[in-house]
C-alpha cells in the first residue's frame, strides 16, 4: 500500500508563492534566475532569493538624497556654524542609516569634510531604491585605492599593511589612532 504524505499548507502557499514570483519575473529572465536550481534549496530560500531579485528589478534608480521627503538638500558647510555643521551632519547620518545607507571609515575625517562627502557624493550618487531589509548600501570613505596613505594609516590590519608593503614595494605610513573617532550607525553582522 502507498501512502501519501499531505502537503503542510506553509508547503502549498510557499509553491504558489514561488510560482507567482517567476511568473512576475519572466520579463526579466537572465542568468540569475538560470544558477537558481530548483529543489536544491529549501522553497523558502528560494522564495526569498526570488523576491529580492525581483525587489531589484523593479526598484527605480534615484539620487540618495531624492530617496526622502522632502528630498534631502543641505546648505553649503561654509554657510554653517560649526555647531550647525555637526548637528546637521548627524542628522543626514540618522537619515540615511533609516535607509540601510551606512558610512565606513570616516574617522579620519573631521566634521566638515565628512559633511562635504555626503554632500557632494553621496547625496546625489544614483543607486537603486531597493526596499528590502536583507539590502544595505556602504560608502567607503577611505578607499584603499584612491588613498591608500589614509587606508594603511588609520584602518589597515597588521596583515594587511604588510600585504601591501609586499606588493608595492614601497614604504608603510605610521600607524595613528584616527583624530575623529565616531560611533557611527550600521547593520549589525
Amino acid at each position: 500500500m502507498v501512502r501519501f504524505r499531505r502537503p503542510h499548507p506553509e508547503d502549498v502557499e510557499q509553491l504558489l508563492l514561488n510560482a507567482k514570483l517567476r511568473d512576475e519575473l519572466e520579463p526579466f529572465f537572465d542568468e540569475s534566475l538560470q544558477i537558481l536550481d530548483s529543489g536544491r534549496v529549501p522553497i523558502r530560500v528560494e522564495n526569498e532569493f526570488l523576491t529580492a531579485i525581483l525587489a531589484w528589478e523593479r526598484a527605480p534608480v534615484l539620487p540618495i538624497a531624492q530617496w526622502f521627503t522632502p528630498t534631502l538638500a543641505p546648505p553649503r558647510s561654509d554657510q554653517l556654524s560649526a555647531d550647525e555643521l555637526h548637528e546637521l551632519l548627524w542628522d543626514i547620518i540618522q537619515k540615511l542609516a533609516s535607509r540601510r545607507i551606512y558610512l565606513d571609515f570616516t574617522d579620519h575625517l573631521s566634521d566638515n569634510e565628512l559633511y562635504c562627502i555626503v554632500v557632494r557624493d553621496i547625496l546625489p550618487s544614483q543607486e537603486k531604491m531597493v526596499d528590502l531589509t536583507s539590502h544595505c548600501i556602504f560608502f567607503n570613505c577611505a578607499e584603499s585605492d584612491a588613498d591608500p596613505d589614509t587606508w594603511l594609516r588609520y584602518y589597515a590590519s597588521e596583515e594587511e599593511r604588510q600585504g601591501w608593503m609586499e606588493e608595492t614595494g614601497q614604504p608603510l605610513p605610521p600607524v595613528e589612532c584616527s583624530p575623529y573617532p565616531r560611533k557611527l550607525p550600521g547593520r549589525a553582522l
